[in-house]
């Protein structure tokens, strides 16, 4: 064959392969977008049974999935292990993706803890009668169908679905491809526990493709509300992309501020505690404000975190001048722009040095995420003025951000820390799992 006539032969060989490759990745998105679009409907159907539901029943499913969860823990572990294993140790993501005997255990005390509180529907928010006779009562009622699109942490399916059913909403999850394994064991056992009640579609766990998002954002009419649990990065594509209404669970940039009349040891605690109990997590101390006249306690104040917990400091001038002979070398650096305002999600944070409450107010103004805020003090003046000025979803006062979280606040457990005002706002548990609507009785009365 001549050496032109070859090279064209092999030209459109290469190019009819590659058309052929494409169609069938066009076939192959398409088969996907209609499967995804058909279980949200089955969803969406089946919001019309959750209503019916008695708490009896609610009970029975969640339980029955908390032993599950202890009775196939090692399964489990070995599903999350096949995830783990295709993830970098010093990623901040491998804390939350990962699943251990002691988290499936606090995981099945949720699930139980759930199912004995009371129910958040039919109650009785309002009830008034109007001259003309009418009865007018307003009473709670599910979201519907609440979608939740999260990152790395398996954990989620388990709360996300119980406390839907419990409020009597379906859940529709889009997890990361993080966690596929692990997230299709936890559907499994979740399905096992729905099954005698053929209530399955209950809880749909869409493809982990990226291309399974674009329906789930777009399903109006179907999903009542899209909650995004994740990175920034997440968040911002979900509320620029989705049109349907979305509730934001920001990223966490939290700081404490120690003021001039804090009290050393109960700074000491409680920064140890903000910064090191569990590093991955949004409720975790980003960045410490401390007042200029307690610089020379700042040694003492990080003494632990630098020699037991080897936390990396990015310090400002002054915070770092102070700590330069204390302080160990290789894990003190001076602050960068980007030092603040960032959610580290690991052993490291940032040291601001301010003149007064004024300045530590105009800090948290400028990079907080609305998430957390705490202040050591004993001043009950500057404490009220915190208080009363920080604009976040958990103001604290002398004591640890670490307690941001739903199970904490004594909800069993959460959706998300809401960092919006609208509907909802800290951690979002059963009761902001509901609406309300309007019941209007009447004796034939007719408006005029």
């Amino acid at each position: 064959m001549p050496i032109l006539a070859f090279i064209f032969a092999q030209s459109a060989s290469y190019y009819l392969h590659m058309a052929t490759k494409e169609m069938h990745a066009i076939q192959s998105k398409d088969l996907l977008l209609s499967e995804v679009s058909s279980n949200l409907e089955k969803s969406r159907a089946v919001t019309r049974q959750l209503v019916l539901l008695d708490d009896q029943t609610i009970a029975s499913i969640l339980n029955h999935l908390a032993d599950l969860s202890l009775e196939h823990s090692e399964w489990l572990i070995a599903e999350n292990r096949k995830d783990l294993d295709r993830m970098n140790v010093s990623d901040p993501k491998y804390d939350r993706l990962q699943l251990t005997p002691k988290r499936l255990q606090d995981i099945a005390r949720d699930l139980r803890k759930v199912a004995s509180l009371s129910s958040p529907l039919n109650r009785l928010l309002e009830d008034r009668k109007l001259e003309n006779g009418l009865l007018l009562r307003k009473v709670s009622v599910p979201l519907g169908v609440v979608a939740v699109i999260f990152e790395s942490r398996p954990n989620v399916m388990f709360d996300v679905f119980a406390l839907c059913l419990k409020s009597g909403n379906a859940s529709v999850l889009k997890g990361s491809r993080d966690a596929h394994y692990s997230n299709l064991a936890i559907l499994s056992l979740i399905r096992e526990a729905l099954a005698p009640y053929q209530l399955e579609n209950a809880c749909y766990l869409a493809p982990s493709d990226r291309e399974a998002l674009q329906p789930i954002l777009n399903a109006v009419g179907i999903i009542d509300v899209a909650i995004p649990r994740g990175s920034q990065g997440l968040i911002d594509f979900v509320r620029e992309n989705a049109k349907i209404p979305v509730i934001e669970t920001g990223a966490g940039i939290v700081h404490t501020f120690y003021d001039a009349s804090g009290d050393l040891e109960t700074a000491k605690a409680i920064v140890e505690n903000a910064k090191s109990r569990r590093v991955s997590v949004c409720n975790a101390l980003d960045t410490l404000l401390v007042h200029q006249n307690k610089l020379e306690e700042l040694p003492d104040l990080l003494q632990r975190l630098g020699q037991v917990h080897r936390c990396e400091v990015f310090a400002d001038e002054p915070a770092f001048s102070v700590l330069a002979a204390a302080y160990p070398g290789d894990l003190l650096h001076p602050a960068e722009a980007d030092s603040f305002g960032t959610e580290f999600l690991s052993m490291k944070m940032s040291v601001k040095t301010v003149a007064n409450l004024q300045e530590a107010l105009d800090h948290i103004d400028q990079y907080s995420s609305k998430h957390s805020e705490a202040i050591i003090a004993t001043d009950k003046v500057i404490v009220d003025q915190f208080m009363r000025q920080v604009d976040a979803a958990v103001v604290y006062a002398n004591t640890t951000t670490a307690f941001t979280d739903g199970q904490e606040f004594g909800m069993g457990a959460e959706i998300g820390i809401s960092t919006q005002k609208l509907h909802a706002r800290g951690p979002m548990a059963l009761q902001e799992l509901t609406s309300y609507k309007w019941l209007v009785t009447g004796e034939g009365q007719i408006r005029n």
